[in-house]
């Protein structure tokens, strides 16, 4: 199979990500073009005014290779092409030509930890046997026991249960996910050239940067030693370990190297193609390892998305980012949601009380200096959808632990009075999950220029965003004294100013000061020479 063309650069911009908003497409759950109920290539395509009328700059893809979809695409089977399900090489070409020509870059998920357990490395590993060089592309190993009936060690699944699967000849394979997920061995010199031939790939199809899944697992250590418990011996899951703690498959040194390998490539190409990790260590120093010159460009900051809806929660989340993004000389990033976590509307109160929060939380985010990534639908102000019934779910984990990420993979809705609200042509009614009936009230037509919406109250944000002085570039921020409970800071640049101020104190405060307010996530009043904000509310204010 041949690359498309090498195409012209979108812009001459290379540091276009340091200050972008990328908005993260989940493909089967964005748009379906073709009425089977699943998202895919072509619905993107026909929404992209959509996503340039919301002022991002960027979108990151979720895996749309071909793959079995035993983890909704995480299991990729090959890393150059398209799976059926979603499309074609072509409409995935016809896709980034449309997007490049309205402004927006295209970030696609690579998953380089594992492949999918149907990818021809590992059906010519079971086929090879033990001892084949088929077999040490993959982490296979002898069993304990006497008849080698036990797992190589205790390492635990990232979904549950064992990480290790016995196949018929006895020895056993590595899998931190799904049983249908191998770890590749990421010390053979062969895995190393697949992937930087996958690269090439894709960037000379025109992508502009990589999200790296599972940037931190690829390297285990040698010897392959036991963690020392398990939820089968203490009751305590592994995975609990995961930002805490260190792991002998998770964050190893020589990971590095990898990242070192690949700057070069993503260097050679015009244009700032990017690259940025999904990264779980034990410290933000040790966090901060991939990012810089010779590794990636950027790692995600989940402890914004993990801070409690508080004052002293957000202001310190917020400073030791920034101190690190100093020290690497890299901005960071800010995220609220993702396609593995709870929505946060849900995670701060659900209702009223969590939507009215999410909106300051967007504002609060918007503002801040570094790379902010938005998960679709967030800008809707979709709760989490926590009613699924069991047997709809598809989240391998489900099965494994009960614990489903189904609830914030619902497709969003764009229009009409019935589910699945214009997911798919006039009168599709297939939605591979269903929406509830509460969203007819939050579809992109049902919002869109309504004064006070969400999609409106993200849509003046990023135009504020994309055009004030104050917040175009990555210079960092000053805190302001407050009542206690609320944030305030400023930003500025030459003559302009722009202050943002969250109010989590539980009680109505009055601003001024400040300038006159730009934005506010709810309405505000004036009271002498400043305005009231309400509780749990967020503005920005500015003075030139």
């Amino acid at each position: 199979m041949t690359s498309a063309p090498h195409p012209t650069p979108l812009t001459a911009d290379d540091d276009w990500w340091r200050s972008a908003v990328v908005y993260q497409v989940y493909v089967r759950s964005f748009a379906d073009s073709n009425s089977d109920g699943v998202g895919d290539l072509e619905g993107i395509r026909q929404r992209l005014p959509y996503l340039r009328d919301l002022g991002v700059d960027a979108l990151w893809l979720t895996p749309f290779y071909t793959s079995p979809q035993i983890d909704a695409g995480y299991d990729v089977a090959d890393y150059r092409d398209v799976d059926p399900l979603f499309g074609n090489l072509g409409d995935f070409d016809a896709m980034i030509t449309d997007a490049h020509a309205l402004g927006l870059r295209i970030i696609v998920d690579l998953v380089p930890n594992h492949t999918s357990s149907a990818h021809p490395w590992f059906t010519a590993a079971l086929a090879a046997g033990p001892g084949s060089p088929e077999r040490e592309r993959y982490l296979f190993a002898e069993g304990k026991g006497e008849q080698g009936e036990l797992p190589p060690n205790d390492w635990e699944s990232i979904f549950g249960g064992p990480a290790w699967t016995r196949v018929p000849d006895g020895q056993w394979y590595l899998h931190l996910f799904d049983p249908a997920q191998p770890d590749l061995n990421w010390r053979h010199p062969e895995v190393r050239a697949e992937f930087e031939d996958v690269l090439r790939f894709w960037l000379d199809r025109g992508v502009d940067g990589f999200r790296i899944d599972v940037a931190h697992g690829m390297i285990k250590a040698e010897g392959l030693p036991d963690v020392g418990f398990n939820s089968m011996t203490t009751g305590q899951r592994q995975s609990e370990l995961l930002g805490k703690g260190r792991l002998p498959y998770f964050d190893q040194d020589e990971v590095h190297d990898i990242y070192r390998a690949w700057r070069p490539i993503l260097d050679s190409y015009p244009g700032g193609r990017m690259a940025v990790a999904e990264a779980w260590a034990e410290t933000p120093q040790r966090l901060a390892r991939y990012i810089g010159p010779d590794e990636l460009h950027q790692a995600f900051s989940f402890d914004f998305l993990d801070a409690t809806w508080s004052a002293d929660s957000f202001r310190k989340v917020i400073d030791t980012a920034l101190a690190e993004s100093t020290i690497v000389g890299a901005p960071t990033t800010w995220v609220l949601s993702n396609h593995d976590r709870q929505r946060h509307v849900t995670r701060y109160g659900d209702g009223e009380v969590g939507l009215r929060r999410a909106r300051a939380a967007a504002l609060l985010m918007l503002s801040l200096p570094g790379c902010a990534y938005v998960y679709q639908g967030e800008e809707l102000g979709l709760p989490e959808v926590l009613d699924l019934p069991n047997e709809l779910r598809q989240d391998p984990a489900f099965l494994r632990t009960g614990e489903s990420r189904d609830g914030c993979r619902v497709p969003i809705p764009w229009s009409g009075e019935l589910a699945p609200y214009g997911f798919g042509p006039e009168g599709s009614e297939l939605s591979w999950l269903p929406a509830p009936a509460t969203w007819r009230a939050l579809s992109v037509a049902a919002q869109a220029g309504v004064a006070g919406s969400t999609l409106e109250l993200y849509r003046a944000a990023l135009r504020i965003r994309r055009e004030h002085p104050a917040l175009v570039g990555t210079d960092g921020i000053t805190w302001l004294e407050t009542e206690p409970g609320v944030l305030a800071f400023r930003r500025t640049a030459g003559g302009a100013e722009l202050t943002c101020v969250v109010n989590i104190s539980g009680a109505e405060v009055t601003v001024a000061g400040h300038g006159r307010p730009v934005v506010a996530s709810a309405d505000l009043t004036e009271r002498g020479d400043g305005h009231v904000l309400p509780v749990d509310a967020a503005a920005w204010f500015e003075r030139r």
